[in-house]
């Protein structure tokens, strides 16, 4: 979402008369740095945002999207490094693997060029949204169209091309990933699943938010900070708000919360709030003993934690990479929050049966 958000603010700062491409990596087949869905904005005069690869396809990128804004019509080309051919852009990276990408000119007239589309879906309601690009299509005029796909209407443009549109609606509305889909020789579309930035809510004012805020910045992550008024610094892209209207934050399946407080009371009854939002991640900072201590008192006041919502709670927060300062364990928080929303095995602090730290025994000389 970080690089939408770039190419969005780049496409913003342009100047109006200045044309622009847009490159789109649409299938990956095999190892790839990126992956599908990852773009790269151009502008005539050179300059680019974004990214198709890790540098390596980058230079010729740019000479095929510049072309593309020449001619002023999509086009398409495989960028193939299985292969052993000295005529193979991409060779001798070491990648082994094959990617397809799109380069469209960008047209400033639409009012729903690609661009304006991306801008309509991040600054929206959270939600997840799906695309649809059309990758392969012998009527030159179709290539590389973007639609956001909202139901059977917004596939309409594809029914002249002899597509069954329920049928291709009831596919695309079934998808869960971004996937690609051949509907004949001549017709292919990539189907880009697009969720929501991921949103993270602190509820803290201490010293150590500050770490967490930058590398969260750096991240692109929407964020929300709770804490009396007065108390944390203003940052560009962080939202404030005060515990009185908690109640107004909106919690979704990509939505991530940490009780970082430093009081005992103050998160214990930040938890009980949470037990009615019930988000997908739940970080409690400091030792398990501290955790547990919270649980049991609210158990004990009749507003014990559900266990569903239990499995959710991460409590030591973050993961087991040795973490000690607060900027370590900002890194290790977040990349937990990763792990968690992307569905990966990773080591949990909360699995951790011995004490986070190894204790310190002093040396004895006899």
């Amino acid at each position: 979402m970080k690089e939408i958000k770039n190419i969005i603010r780049q496409f913003d700062q342009t100047p109006p008369e200045e044309k622009l491409a847009l490159a789109t990596v649409v299938r990956v087949e095999g190892s790839s740095y990126r992956r599908m869905g990852a773009r790269m904005l151009v502008s005539e005069n050179g300059n680019w945002v974004g990214g198709i690869s890790g540098g390596c396809l980058e230079g010729d990128a740019l000479k095929r999207s510049r072309m593309a804004i020449l001619k002023g019509k999509a086009s398409a080309i495989t960028y193939d490094t299985t292969i052993d051919d000295d005529h193979q852009i991409g060779v001798g990276l070491g990648c082994n693997g094959v990617i397809d990408v799109l380069f469209t000119p960008v047209d400033r007239s639409r009012a729903d060029n690609q661009i304006e589309l991306l801008k309509r879906i991040t600054g929206g309601p959270r939600k997840i949204s799906k695309l649809v690009k059309v990758t392969r299509s012998e009527n030159s005029d179709l290539l590389g169209e973007l639609l956001e796909f909202t139901g059977s209407e917004s596939l309409q443009i594809l029914k002249e091309e002899g597509v069954n549109i329920d049928e291709l609606a009831q596919a695309v509305r079934s998808l869960d990933k971004s996937k690609n889909i051949h509907l004949s020789d001549e017709l292919s579309l990539f189907v880009e699943v697009l969720p929501p930035a991921y949103h993270l809510i602190l509820l803290g004012h201490q010293y150590d938010l500050y770490p967490l805020l930058r590398q969260t910045i750096e991240l692109g992550w929407d964020i929300t900070v709770v804490a009396p008024e007065n108390k944390v610094s203003p940052m560009e892209g962080v939202n404030l708000m005060t515990p009185e209207v908690f109640d107004s934050i909106e919690f979704d399946d990509y939505t991530a919360v940490v009780l970082m407080s430093h009081s005992l009371h103050t998160d214990k009854e930040n938890l009980r709030k949470l037990s009615k939002k019930k988000p997908k991640y739940i970080g409690m900072l400091g030792p398990r003993v501290r955790s547990e201590r919270i649980w049991a008192e609210l158990a004990e006041e009749g507003d014990a934690i559900p266990a569903d919502l239990m499995q959710n709670i991460y409590a030591p927060v973050g993961l087991e990479i040795g973490a000690n300062t607060p900027d370590e364990i900002a890194l290790s928080l977040l990349a937990e929050v990763k792990g968690v929303f992307a569905l990966k095995q990773i080591a949990h602090l909360r699995d951790k049966a011995q004490p986070i730290h190894e204790r310190d025994e002093p040396m004895t000389f006899k």
